[in-house]
């Protein structure tokens, strides 16, 4: 590998304390993905804004993340790498500083554009740095250690917020950023350094590139993002959102195939192991995120948990994944990571098959087992994957791949979100449809429903018409009830069967070089 003229080597840290750094920064970039969900409605009723408006908190800061997550690798090599992680991190405290001080709700979107666009860079750049600081043979402890911020952090988010929000107010989401992030600026310039390699190849900005990439990424976030709630294609805004980001997205592959200096690499896709690791971590994202979205609805809406217990009962994915990472971390070097993958998609699919085994007499402990053991299968697939995906790479372009890596699995949950809530609402409609049907003056399980609920409203002191009329809204509550517990069990062994549709393709996939690779770096 030939050195850069004048640069000198970096000075040895030990790679832990490189973790530890830039993991600091990762963690609390990845929380702030979630942990504002269960403060909307108090940032809606502080603010004057309605529930709908203050979603935009929400999805401004998605959109700028996903623009600038792939510039990642060209803005590292055009600035540096350290430069580059600490003036993300210093943009990122600021803004969140901002944000805690909004006096109204279009400052508090614009300082959450400014928090998305600052924090975008993170993922990819701690990822890079720490599979650059380990030798090859151990990046598999490296990874270990990075997915639990990357896996722990989104399910602790809506727990932490709720906390905070509860306790304090929902201001203090975004002060808990200031302590973390003034940690992470200090251990960043004390131990991360740019590799003597990393060099900037050209003084050209590939303009049309980078605006054709935030074209595309930002209409289809936006579109993602607003599409359940506008009715998707019967709206003429989403449909020119999704009209624009497929042109854009065509005329950005074009445009980046051909550049000479791309600001995004797309011959890393050439590399089969990578780019089949980038497919499944994309499916990885969207079974992820559309199932930790679906599971916090379905215990507020049909189990009665308020929100900050929803958050709790969540908690045990995160406890399987902070109990299962380090431990298939330290395995990695002694099994074929391949055979994890597929393991971690057999485990991942039969939790969500156990999750539709659910009803509406569910207890607490048939929602813990299921994420617990979700939480170790996840743990089997993300760390092993991400290892695989990326041994072939090398390091001079390692950061171009880990930022696309990271924007695919961002889309990725992006998508899954929208497709999960929008499947969940045709789905209750479906068996909406096909439960009321047996609603009817002949069957006499119905007529039972029926008298019996009036008998009940009559007991309580209504009147004959009133009782009636209550007997048929509670008995049209109990089919609406009954639907929908349907429709997420189905949705959820749809998650399922998208898993096991995947195991084929671990096969695609090379073998890590392991411990023969150090030698080669």
């Amino acid at each position: 590998m030939s050195e850069v003229p004048g640069r000198p080597e970096p000075p040895h840290v030990n790679p832990w304390i490189v973790a530890v750094a830039v993991m600091f920064a990762t963690f609390m970039e990845v929380l702030d993905t979630t942990v504002v969900n269960v403060s909307l409605p108090h940032i809606a009723g502080n603010l004057s804004a309605s529930i709908d408006e203050s979603t935009w908190v929400l999805t401004s800061y998605l959109v700028a993340n996903a623009i600038v997550l792939p510039l990642t690798g060209w803005l590292a090599r055009h600035f540096g790498r350290k430069r580059l992680l600490m003036t993300s991190v210093t943009g990122f405290t600021i803004a969140s500083l901002l944000c805690g001080i909004a006096p109204n709700l279009p400052l508090l979107v614009f300082f959450r554009i400014l928090q998305g666009a600052t924090g975008g860079a993170m993922q990819p750049l701690s990822q890079a740095v720490l599979l650059e600081a380990f030798p090859p043979h151990e990046r598999g402890k490296a990874m270990g250690f990075w997915g639990l911020g990357i896996v722990v952090a989104p399910i602790l988010g809506p727990v932490l917020g709720g906390w905070l929000t509860d306790t304090y107010s929902w201001r203090w989401v975004f002060y808990i950023n200031l302590p973390v992030g003034i940690v992470s600026l200090i251990m960043t310039k004390l131990y991360v350094f740019d590799p003597a390699y990393l060099r900037k190849d050209t003084d050209k900005i590939d303009y049309w590139g980078i605006g054709l990439l935030a074209l595309w990424v930002g209409t289809l976030q936006l579109a993602l993002d607003l599409g359940q709630e506008r009715d998707w294609f019967s709206s003429p805004f989403i449909t020119a959102l999704v009209v624009v980001s497929v042109m854009g997205v065509v005329a950005f592959l074009v445009r980046e195939w051909v550049a000479r200096e791309p600001v995004v690499d797309l011959r890393v896709f050439k590399v089969r192991t990578y780019s089949t690791g980038v497919f499944l971590m994309t499916a990885l994202g969207f079974v992820l995120y559309g199932s930790l979205v679906l599971l916090p609805i379905m215990l507020q809406t049909l189990l009665g948990y308020p929100s900050l217990q929803a958050g709790i009962a969540m908690a045990p994915r995160g406890m399987g994944s902070l109990i299962g990472m380090p431990v298939v971390g330290l395995m990695i070097g002694r099994i074929d990571p391949r055979k994890m993958v597929a393991f971690g998609l057999v485990a991942g699919a039969g939790t969500l098959f156990w999750l539709g085994q659910l009803n509406l007499q569910a207890g607490y402990w048939d929602i813990f087992w299921p994420q617990f053991c979700q939480g170790l299968g996840l743990s089997a697939l993300f760390v092993p994957l991400t290892t695989v995906s990326m041994d072939p790479i090398p390091r001079e372009r390692m950061g171009n791949a880990t930022s696309l890596f990271n924007l695919m699995r961002n889309l990725g949950g992006s998508i899954g979100i929208a497709t999960t809530g929008t499947l969940l609402a045709r789905k209750q409609q479906e068996y909406v449809n096909i439960l009321g049907e047996h609603i009817t003056p002949y069957s006499q399980t119905a007529q039972n429903a029926l008298e019996s609920a009036r008998a009940a409203f009559l007991a309580s002191g209504a009147d004959a018409v009133t009782a009636t009329q209550r007997a048929y809204a509670a008995v049209f509550g109990t089919v609406q009830r009954h639907a929908t517990m349907v429709a997420f069990v189905d949705v959820f062994r749809l998650l399922g069967m998208i898993f096991l549709l995947l195991l084929p393709l671990v096969m695609l996939m090379r073998r890590p070089r392991g411990r023969a690779a150090a030698a080669a770096h």
